[in-house]
């Protein structure tokens, strides 16, 4: 026998064997394995706060110095005294007097009052709020896989390949198993 032909026995005779010690080996090994059929990922909406802030124009009412309106009141009643005791004569006079002087009173309290309301300033002020942002954050695997001749599904925290282990008709899911 010449030595290429037994170099080519040699290495036969170790792929016939490596063949045949492992499809005896998948053969053995089958009923322990549920064969995964699809990994897909897992995707779940995450809702993240962040704090968002914005200049705006404020008006507010400047603060009053005299929230009774005297001043008003007793400017109105000195000037319409004045415009009332400029009509009439006698008693009548008198009665126009104090009719302007009330009547000057009351316009100068509400014309004092008005001016208070309208009295207001401006400034920007800062405005904050919370917003949410949401995103797709991956939770996992949904894995489907075939035991004992049936699809089934589960979620796992990990892609666990093709295969995975089965003990008393159980998957085992512990990756440290």
């Amino acid at each position: 026998m010449n030595k290429s032909m037994m170099i080519g026995s040699i290495v036969g005779a170790v792929a016939v064997t490596a063949v045949g010690s492992w499809a005896g080996f998948q053969a053995l090994d089958n009923g322990n394995y549920a064969e995964v059929v699809a990994v897909d990922p897992a995707m779940v909406t995450v809702s993240v706060p962040r704090e968002e802030c914005r200049n705006e124009l404020v008006t507010h009412k400047k603060p009053v110095k005299d929230p009774k309106q005297i001043t008003g009141t007793v400017a109105g009643a000195v000037i319409g005294g004045l415009l009332g005791s400029q009509v009439g004569g006698g008693s009548g006079k008198d009665i126009a007097t104090v009719a302007g002087a009330v009547g000057g009173g009351y316009a100068g309290n509400k014309v004092q009052e008005n001016i208070q309301e309208n009295n207001v300033e401006q400034s920007m002020q800062q405005v904050c709020s919370t917003v949410y942002d949401e995103r797709q954050e991956q939770d996992g695997f949904n894995v489907t896989y075939l035991l004992d001749g049936e699809e089934r599904s589960i979620h796992m925290a990990y892609d666990p390949g093709r295969r995975i282990p089965v003990e008393n008709g159980v998957l085992v899911i512990d990756p440290a198993s």
